[in-house]
C-alpha cells in the first residue's frame, strides 16, 4: 500500500479525506498538523488504533521536521492541504495567511523536492505533490460571466486569496523549474461533515440551533458554487493517480446558490429535523453589514476533471446538505468541543458590530 504525507489533516477538508482514505485503503497516511484554533483531535478520533494512520503535531515551515519525516516514512505522494483559510480572518490578520499559505508552502515544496531528488528513479516517476487551493484565486465573477476555467487570470480580492494565489504559483514554478511532478486543485465552496463553525453553513445551522440570529453579509445575493466534501476527496484521489503532472483541475459541485438561499434552505430542513412549537427558524435570518472586498459570484467550469478524470459530483446540494446538517445534529460533543472560548470571542469579534448594522 502506498503511504501518503497528508498536511493539515485535522481540518475539514484534510480529516474529510484521511477518513475516506483509510476507509477505501487509498494509503497509509502521515497526518501532519500544527493544530490550530480550527482543529479538532477528536475529529480523527476513530483512527487511533488503524495501524495504517500515524499522526504528527507540527508546522509545515518547520524544514527540519519535514525533512525527517519524509525520510522515516518515505512517502509516495504529499497532499498539501494546511492553509489558513477563512476570509473573515484574513481581513483582520493577514500576515498569519501570508506565514502558513505561501512560506509554510515554500517551506513544504524545498522539503519535498530534496526528498524527490534522492528517489530512485522509479520512485521520482511515481511521485506527486498535489495542492489544494481554491477558486477565490481568481476573484470575483458578473451574474452572466462564464464560470472559471484554468485558465482563468488570477485576480485574489482578499488577502485569504492572495496568499493561496502566491502559494499556487510557487507549486507551479517548482513544476517547470526543478521538474518537481505537482498537481494543483482549484475548488468552490465545500460544505459537510467535521467543518469549523465559522463557516456559512455550519454557522448558520449551530446558530439556529441555539436561537441567535442568522447574519448574512449584505443583501445575500452573493453566490457560490457548493462542492460536498465527500465528492472532493473522491475527486482529489483521481487528481493523484493521474499521469498529467503539473496539471491544474478545477473541482466544483455544479451546485450555484444565493448565500440567501442557503440560509432558508438550512431553515427549511431544520423546520422538519428540529422542529420548535409555532416557530420557524427563518425568522433568525439578519442581514448585516457586508464585508471588504466580499466577491459577488464565484462558479466553476469543472469540464477539464470531468472529461480527463471522469470525476461526477455524487451530491446535488440538496442531498448533500440534508446530510450535512443530520451530521451535525447527530454530534452534538464534537459541535461543543470546537465551541471554545477563543470562537466565542472571534464570533464576538466578526459579527457583533455587524449585527448592530441591521439593513
Amino acid at each position: 500500500m502506498q503511504t501518503f504525507l497528508v498536511t493539515g489533516g485535522v481540518g475539514f477538508i484534510g480529516s474529510n479525506f484521511i477518513l475516506k482514505a483509510r476507509k477505501e485503503r487509498w494509503a497509509n497516511i502521515i497526518n501532519l498538523d500544527k493544530l490550530t484554533y480550527a482543529s479538532n483531535p477528536q475529529t480523527l478520533a476513530q483512527l487511533q488504533d488503524d495501524p495504517g494512520y500515524h499522526f504528527v503535531r507540527g508546522d509545515i515551515c518547520n524544514i527540519e521536521l519535514l525533512g525527517s519525516l519524509l525520510k522515516q516514512y518515505q512517502p509516495n505522494a504529499i497532499i498539501n492541504f494546511a492553509a489558513e483559510s477563512h476570509v473573515d480572518r484574513s481581513i483582520l490578520s493577514p500576515q498569519d495567511f501570508i506565514q502558513t499559505n505561501i512560506l509554510g508552502t515554500f517551506q513544504l515544496l524545498e522539503a519535498s523536492k530534496a526528498y524527490w531528488e534522492k528517489l530512485s528513479l522509479q520512485k521520482r516517476e511515481q511521485f506527486r505533490f498535489l495542492h489544494i487551493s481554491t477558486d477565490e484565486v481568481y476573484g470575483s465573477l458578473g451574474p452572466k460571466d462564464p464560470a472559471f476555467r484554468e485558465d482563468t487570470p488570477y485576480a485574489p480580492n482578499s488577502p485569504y486569496a492572495a496568499s493561496k494565489a502566491g502559494s499556487d504559483h510557487l507549486v507551479r514554478a517548482y513544476y517547470h523549474t526543478y521538474g518537481l511532478p505537482t498537481l494543483i486543485t482549484n475548488c468552490s465552496n465545500n460544505y459537510g461533515p467535521r467543518q469549523f463553525p465559522e463557516k456559512l453553513i455550519p454557522l448558520m445551522i449551530l446558530n439556529a440551533l441555539n436561537g441567535k440570529p442568522l447574519p448574512i453579509y449584505g443583501d445575500g445575493q452573493n453566490i457560490r458554487d457548493w462542492l460536498y466534501v465527500v465528492d472532493h476527496c473522491e475527486a482529489l484521489y483521481l487528481v493523484l493517480q493521474s499521469s498529467h503532472i503539473g496539471k491544474t483541475y478545477n473541482i466544483g459541485g455544479n451546485n450555484e446558490q444565493t448565500n440567501l438561499t442557503v440560509v432558508e434552505k438550512i431553515c427549511t430542513i431544520l423546520d422538519e429535523l428540529a422542529p420548535k412549537p409555532n416557530f420557524s427558524y427563518s425568522s433568525l435570518i439578519t442581514f448585516v453589514k457586508d464585508r471588504p472586498g466580499h466577491d459577488r459570484r464565484y462558479a466553476i467550469d469543472c469540464n477539464k476533471i470531468c472529461s480527463e478524470l471522469g470525476f461526477e459530483p455524487k451530491e446535488d446540494f440538496d442531498s448533500g446538505l440534508l446530510k450535512t446538517i443530520q451530521w451535525y445534529l447527530s454530534h452534538p460533543i464534537w459541535v461543543k468541543q470546537v465551541q471554545s472560548g477563543d470562537y466565542q470571542t472571534w464570533i464576538k469579534q466578526n459579527y457583533q458590530d455587524r449585527i448592530t448594522a441591521v439593513h
